[in-house]
């Protein structure tokens, strides 16, 4: 099975939220994890409170300043295809009113398997 990670950027989501937004998203996320599919999920604070941290350990506070968009929020399911990532994506998509990005995660490389 693979893992994939379902994101929407900051702003897309309807603000304020409808009412039925919130339940939608707990009945959604109810019926991910009895199907056995939800790993780990959330929303992210706003994108005035990041730290990019460089290679060489610098910390510079808030994002690339040429960065358009921000995530703002994700999932990460584990299924069997690509097809049931986008089902859910789907799912995420309809509960949350926001349109889903789906990446399928690599796996670790051999050397670090099952650390």
């Amino acid at each position: 099975m693979a893992q994939y990670l379902i994101a929407f950027n900051d702003g897309e989501m309807p603000y304020p939220r409808p009412p039925e937004v919130g339940k939608d998203a707990a009945a959604m996320l109810r019926d991910a994890k009895q199907a056995g599919v939800w790993v780990f999920g959330g929303g992210l604070e706003t994108h005035e409170v990041v730290s990019v941290v460089a290679p060489d350990g610098t910390v510079t506070d808030g994002p690339y300043p040429e960065t358009k968009e921000h995530l703002g929020g994700f999932a990460v399911v584990e299924v069997p295809t690509r097809e049931a990532a986008l089902y859910w994506a789907g799912r995420i998509a309809a509960a949350c009113r926001a349109p889903q990005q789906v990446f399928e995660l690599l796996p670790p490389p051999p050397e670090v398997e099952g650390v």
